[in-house]
């Protein structure tokens, strides 16, 4: 989810001079996609304001957010991030980006990265107590401070947000939590969240999957494509709860939509439907761990039905650790004739593909699976999640073993993945998978 950032942009871009002379009619939030296409970014040669150039030997330095490990990320070592960190050290962040004062937070993370951090204070003031800050203590969500100097000490530094901060959101976060986080840390040895795992493709990041057959899974197209090419190829891990350690399992094959357009999905809201994938594993988990099972909402339960069902929503968010979280009790806020939904569960980066579950007694079933966001100029974005109408009719073909990437349905391929979408480097230690890092 969030990692489709308008990639057609850079059609639009040939060369700096050309970012040059565009820069009066480009928004901030254009500037920001461009920015992120380029292996090294236009005038981010040095630190800005004058002072010393200092060390920028880490791979990350000059990509506007701060990754030294005492102030930012961590993904740098200590002072190997001087340019993009010098302000916060020293305590002089400003307005000195060219987009400050637009009403937009630019910073990277919570705000369209095309401000330096540090240089748009006032756009992004009530979001700076959030910065660098997560959840992925092993304790955070349950209502105790545990942080060094201001709590109880069982976490580190900067690991229990929602308990030392709150679980109040600014809505000019560029995340999504609604005003308020209202996430939970799942139980990974019991059903249904024992079906619910990870994806660790070879090619680089990790999104959600989950258990929907002997070895089947579900998850997002986006997640499987890289550079244009269907590379599903990746270990499956699912029971990070479990007595005896969490189980694996290779994914050794894939089905996407006949409908995928790279082009259309990355620039239009026009096929987001398409936004799925079933994933083939080498190994029955499903038969041992748990599956859960799968079902149209709106084609069973109708419009109103489907918008008062409760939802359950689970994924390895990017700011939980190796924790699953999730929602209890979210609810579809608007149904599309595309085959999507829009909904009020709190997901953010590393939910790509998690499941939105229905329950019956004891009983589960995915109903939707989570996909990107759409822009909305009169408020917050609308985050989409595609609905399992999309998909229903070919697993069962696939599930058999006639439906993959070797054995494309009839009339139609499989559909090349979306460009510009470079694969993501092995994270750094303390670097989130499934981050931007």
């Amino acid at each position: 989810m969030r990692i489709v950032w308008i990639a057609v942009l850079a059609a639009f871009f040939v060369s700096p001079l050309a970012v040059a002379q565009e820069a009066d009619r480009l928004s901030a939030r254009d500037i920001s996609a461009y920015l992120r296409t380029m292996q090294t970014k236009p005038g981010m040669t040095g630190a800005p304001g004058g002072q010393p150039a200092g060390n920028d030997s880490c791979r990350w330095a000059n990509d506007n957010e701060c990754d030294d490990p005492r102030f930012g990320t961590g993904a740098c070592a200590i002072n190997t991030d001087h340019s993009d960190c010098w302000r916060i050290m020293q305590g002089v962040e400003d307005d000195s980006c060219r987009w400050a004062n637009d009403g937009e937070c630019d910073e990277p993370g919570f705000g369209t990265g095309a401000c330096v951090q540090g240089t748009d204070l006032t756009d992004c003031g009530d979001v700076i107590e959030l910065r660098f800050r997560t959840d992925s203590c092993e304790t955070a969500f349950n209502g105790v401070c545990e942080e060094p100097e201001i709590g109880n000490g069982r976490c580190e530094a900067r690991t229990d947000r929602a308990d030392c901060v709150g679980r109040d959101r600014p809505l000019t976060i560029n995340d999504h939590f609604f005003g308020h986080d209202d996430r939970i840390f799942m139980d990974t040895s019991v059903m249904p969240w024992v079906a619910v795992g990870q994806v660790t493709f070879d090619s680089g990041g990790a999104c959600t999957a989950t258990l929907i057959g002997d070895d089947v899974l579900i998850t997002a197209s986006h997640c499987v494509h890289d550079n244009g090419r269907l590379l599903p190829a990746g270990d499956f891990e699912t029971g990070y709860d479990l007595p005896n350690g969490p189980v694996t399992a290779r994914v050794i094959d894939a089905f996407v939509s006949p409908q995928w357009d790279p082009v259309r999905f990355s620039g239009t809201d026009e096929i987001d439907g398409t936004d799925w994938a079933l994933l083939r594993i080498d190994r029955p988990l499903g038969r041992t761990v748990g599956q859960v099972g799968i079902r149209g909402l709106v084609d069973t339960a109708g419009r109103r039905g489907a918008l008062r069902a409760a939802l359950y929503q689970g994924g390895y968010s990017w700011d939980t650790g190796a924790h699953l979280s999730g929602n209890d009790g979210c609810h579809m806020t608007r149904i599309y004739n595309d085959g999507t939904m829009a909904h009020d569960c709190d997901t953010t980066r590393g939910d790509s593909g998690s499941p939105f579950m229905v329950r019956e007694g004891n009983d589960y079933f995915v109903v939707a699976t989570d996909s990107n966001f759409r822009s909305n100029p009169d408020g917050p974005f609308i985050y989409i999640a595609v609905r399992s109408e999309e998909w229903l009719e070919y697993y069962e073909d696939f599930a058999a073993g006639r439906l993959g990437q070797a054995r494309p349905r009839p009339g139609g391929p499989a559909g090349p993945g979306k460009p510009g979408m470079t694969p993501q480097p092995t994270a750094p230690a303390g670097v989130p998978a499934g981050s931007p890092k």
